[in-house]
């Protein structure tokens, strides 16, 4: 299954407030893991740089839980596409309470429903872990691009230590199933730059060791 075709009461008993799964960073050993989500959302935010007057696409919108970091004033255009229905309506309610003018619609990556070259940036949150075909959601991305576009993203991947990667791939085949269709191991970074993409690393890290428990 994808991550959209699980239910989403699955995520909100296993998950933080955010519903981000592989998204949690831990900057002390008393964060919880809500404290956890918004941290990693915030480290996302401040490195972006977006720019005044975007015209933005959020690939993977799902749930509208990066809307608050969008500053409404400085956005042109936002578009969100996720292919989940009840994720949707929690993104337009998201957009909604942010006084944002946002067109959030239902579609998938690997044939977005755009024109070629309309986005100036496009946003990606732990979304390329999941996708059936990423080599095709990357196209789509470069596709509907201006020449001179950037796309962002955060993303989790295979890890840089061969003894981490070993656990990843043995934890895998169980992991997808559980996590609707999450791989541990795809390269990101290296699909980007196969799809044309010149890359520049923001960060990359492993998160501190810490377990966080919802309840």
């Amino acid at each position: 299954q994808q991550h959209y075709e699980v239910p989403t009461e699955f995520y909100q008993r296993c998950l933080g407030p955010r519903l981000k799964y592989s998204s949690a960073y831990f900057t002390s050993n008393t964060s919880t893991l809500a404290d956890a989500e918004i941290d990693m959302l915030n480290l996302y935010v401040d490195r972006a740089g977006i720019a005044d007057g975007q015209s933005i696409l959020e690939l993977g919108c799902g749930g509208g839980i990066n809307m608050e970091f969008y500053e409404p004033a400085r956005v042109t255009s936002f578009t969100g596409l996720d292919p989940s229905p009840e994720l949707l309506a929690m993104s337009r309610a998201a957009a909604a309470a942010r006084g944002m003018r946002a067109d959030i619609q239902g579609g998938i990556g690997e044939a977005m429903p755009f024109e070629s070259g309309r986005f100036d940036t496009v946003v990606t949150t732990f979304t390329l872990c999941s996708v059936r075909d990423p080599a095709a959601v990357l196209h789509e991305i470069r596709r509907i691009l201006r020449p001179d576009g950037v796309a962002l993203f955060l993303e989790h991947g295979a890890a840089p230590d061969a003894d981490v990667r070993k656990w990843q791939g043995r934890i895998e085949p169980l992991w997808k199933h559980m996590a609707g269709n999450c791989h541990l191991t795809r390269p990101i970074g290296a699909a980007y730059q196969s799809a044309g993409f010149q890359t520049e690393i923001m960060g990359n890290r492993y998160t501190p060791k810490k377990i966080g428990r919802a309840s």
